[in-house]
């Protein structure tokens, strides 16, 4: 806020009034003059010297409304806001004035002229705010006091109210005092009505206390009406309500231990209890016998076996009366019994829903069809039965894989869940193995064919032994399995047994000139080789199956199911030995120049050559060998014999063994000099001529079938020819033999006394003496 300037013509109006007073320095200045002149030089800038200001500002400007210079305070109000310096020069000059009562002012007035503008001078605002400054004590004075008799007044009032409620303060008193006499009368009079209170509500409380004990107690040991419905009603289904009323019944039996065993013995409130409890127990465990026992008659009738948990539950309840199990589980058996002939009749007769499966007995021209399909349906029954016992009785996993061996414990280390099941499994199943027993038997007995039985047997004994790993050795299944298993083997070696002698009793026809196995032995090895066939099937990749074929060949049993080849090989192998050898001495004695070494050598080789494919017929491999190997042999001597005699080396190599050394070998008849000559002679044109040498063509050993008998016998005569050939060499070059020049005599005639050339003549490797 800026102080307004004042008018040029009353500047010099101040200055001449600041003449006239003299200088303000000089004269001493009364105490408001020093209060005003601090209170002007403060610097404005300051924040409550403004709010101070502003105050005044307002009081003038309040009081301008009633009063013609109204206008002047608040010029004044403004001026306050100008310049700092400005403002305090003006109050300054103006301190005298305030000192001389108005004096100077007077004379200021006068010393301005008359005209217009000392006029509007006189409404300046300057002319205000000095006017205003020097009645300000004055109207400071007077706010003051009209403050102290708004003060006044206004106590006065409140003096009158403390009176009015000193009155009021004292009445309260005098009624006080009556009420607190009242109440020490009513608290002297009520005294024995507070203690007989007291002790009410002690006694209470004790109450109280009681009442809670025994409402635990009751609790805790008694079963609740819901509770006691649920296992006596028969309304109240078997189900979550009655298992949990159950468990709180043998848990408050348990509880209530704790009162039969008192110092004094058992209290009257545990046998009352304990006799509750049982009986309502009673109860419940026969409501779970009947429920169970009409489940078990509905369930055993699907084909569909599902446990669901209520039933596994209540078996599981069950177990812990089991004379109330067994009853139950006597009536499951006997539903299941009934249920599985039914449904093995029915897909016997009519087949599956709708006619799909079609029915058994369709198959039944196709035996082998016909029983597998038979003991397919009750292996697949029994899986389905297992299963559902071991859900009803909550078996856990064994952590077997599928399709591999069950282990079963020895009847006193059985589990009770394994006994049951096994129990039951045997007895559903126990009905349905008369009409498979007859149908089986039936199917067995009409069969004529050995491979059909053998096939029919191997069938049986693999489902007797997939079944008696379900189901154990000791059910009746198991035994009827082994019975009709028994009945296909022995029904399969009698079909073998009656071949065997019909082929005993052939006879070779004398008119036959050939060498090859007959007819009778062609016939009777296809059947072999068709059985081995399907008992390497059977076998297949079953190491278990391998080892009970290597026990068997190791310890031959006579258990009539548990056969191996070895018996079957005795049956079949050894009678078609027998009667090549024998039919072939037979037709020999009647026709001497037929050659029964070859003929029995060609048998043998053909009936070895349909077992080698086979491992499991090792044994009978190795007899057969043995045979082979002593006809070579003497078919090998005969050949050797005839090249030697063809060669001319006969005599002399007979006379070079038989040699005892007793006289020198040049002077023995057969193979004197000229003899030996002679001979070696006739044997270099023989190595130059005969086809013998280079090839095998013996019209003798042509005739064997095996290209590789006829090498090896060949081989190993032309073998034993070298080796005569080197010792009769070495003989001759013996000095106490006496041939003359006896290198010589050698190195005419070819190989000229040179063994290894002769085996390169062979063709052969020459061995190791």
């Amino acid at each position: 806020m800026s102080v307004p300037v004042p008018h040029p013509d009353s500047s010099s109006s101040i200055s001449t009034q600041r003449k006239n007073s003299g200088s303000w320095t000089s004269q001493s200045r009364n105490p408001i003059s020093s209060r005003l002149y601090k209170v002007l030089s403060t610097n404005f800038d300051d924040e409550s010297t403004r709010e101070a200001l502003q105050t005044l500002s307002e009081l003038y400007a309040s009081s301008s409304s009633s009063d013609p210079s109204g206008v002047e305070a608040s010029s004044f109000s403004k001026e306050l806001s100008q310049n700092n310096v400005d403002l305090n020069d003006t109050l300054l000059e103006n301190a005298d004035d305030v000192e001389g009562e108005g004096e100077d002012d007077e004379e200021g007035n006068r010393a301005q002229s008359s005209d217009g503008t000392l006029k509007f001078f006189e409404n300046t605002s300057g002319e205000v705010a000095a006017r205003a400054r020097k009645n300000l004590k004055r109207d400071m004075e007077l706010q003051l006091a009209e403050g102290s008799r708004h003060f006044l007044k206004v106590l006065s009032e409140v003096d009158e109210k403390l009176v009015a409620l000193q009155k009021h303060v004292s009445a309260m008193h005098i009624s006080c005092d009556e009420a607190e006499k009242q109440l020490q009368l009513s608290g002297e009079a009520s005294k024995s009505l507070l203690e007989r209170a007291g002790n009410l509500r002690e006694e209470r409380q004790e109450v109280e206390d009681q009442k809670s004990i025994v409402s635990l107690f009751l609790a805790r040991f008694t079963l609740t009406e819901e509770e006691t419905e649920a296992l006596v009603s028969r309304d109240v289904p078997i189900g979550k309500r009655f298992f949990q009323a159950m468990d709180k019944t043998e848990q408050i039996r348990e509880d209530c231990q704790v009162l039969m065993a008192g110092e004094d013995g058992p209290t009257k409130a545990g046998r009352d209890i304990m006799a509750s409890t049982a009986s309502l127990l009673e109860q419940g465990y026969e409501k779970i016998l009947r429920w169970c026992s009409y489940e078990f008659r509905q369930i055993g009738r699907d084909s569909q076996l599902e446990v669901s948990t209520v039933m596994r539950e209540a078996v599981l309840r069950l177990r812990k009366r089991p004379e109330l199990l067994n009853e139950s589980l006597a009536s499951l058996s006997l539903t299941r019994q009934t249920t599985l002939t039914s449904s093995f009749l029915t897909a016997l007769t009519r087949g599956g829903p709708s006619g799909l499966p079609r029915p058994i007995e369709l198959h039944a021209h196709d035996p082998l069809r016909y029983i597998g399909d038979m003991l397919a349906w009750v292996h697949q029954a029994i899986a389905a039965e297992r299963e559902f016992l071991e859900a009803l009785f909550s078996v856990k996993e064994d952590g077997r894989l599928i399709g591999s061996a069950r282990e079963f414990a020895r009847k006193g280390k059985m589990s009770q869940e394994e006994e049951w099941i096994r129990e039951l499994m045997d007895a559903a199943v126990g009905k349905v193995c008369v009409p498979l027993k007859i149908r089986v038997q039936q199917t067995v007995r009409s069969q004529e064919s050995a491979i059909m039985s053998f096939k029919i047997a191997n069938l049986l004994q693999f489902y007797k032994s997939t079944m008696t790993k379900t189901i154990g050795d000791d059910a009746v299944l198991s035994i009827t399995l082994k019975e009709i298993t028994d009945l296909a083997y022995k029904t399969f070696f009698d079909s073998v047994e009656a071949q065997c002698r019909s082929l005993a009793r052939t006879t070779l026809d004398l008119e036959d000139t050939s060498l090859t196995p007959p007819i009778p032995i062609l016939d009777h090895v296809q059947i072999l080789r068709e059985i081995m066939a399907v008992y390497q099937s059977y076998l297949g990749d079953d190491d278990e199956a391998m080892k009970d074929e290597e026990d068997n060949r190791k310890n031959p049993t006579s258990n009539i199911s548990n056969v191996g080849f070895l018996r079957i090989g005795d049956i079949m192998v050894q009678p078609a030995v027998d009667m090549c050898l024998n039919a072939a001495e037979v037709k020999k004695r009647l026709r001497p120049d037929w050659d029964k070494d070859v003929f029995v050598l060609n048998c043998l080789s053909y009936l070895l050559s349909v077992l080698e494919p086979f491992e499991f017929t090792k044994s009978q491999r190795g007899l057969i060998q043995e045979r082979i190997n002593s006809k070579v042999e003497e078919l090998t001597e005969e050949h050797y014999h005839g090249i030697m005699v063809n060669a001319g080396l006969d005599e002399i190599a007979s006379l070079c063994e038989n040699h005892d050394g007793s006289e020198p070998l040049s002077h023995i008849p057969g193979i004197q000099p000229f003899q030996l000559q002679s001979a070696l002679t006739t044997y270099s044109r023989w190595l130059s001529t005969s086809t013998e040498v280079v090839s095998s063509s013996s019209p003798r050993l042509s005739r064997l079938t095996l290209q590789r008998l006829h090498t090896q016998i060949h081989h190993a005569a032309l073998g034993r020819m070298a080796k005569a050939y080197g010792m009769i060499c070495e003989k001759v070059r013996r000095k106490e033999n006496r041939y003359e020049a006896a290198a010589t005599l050698l190195g005419t005639e070819r190989p000229f006394g040179q063994v290894g050339l002769l085996w390169q003549i062979f063709g052969l490797k020459e061995e190791d003496e």
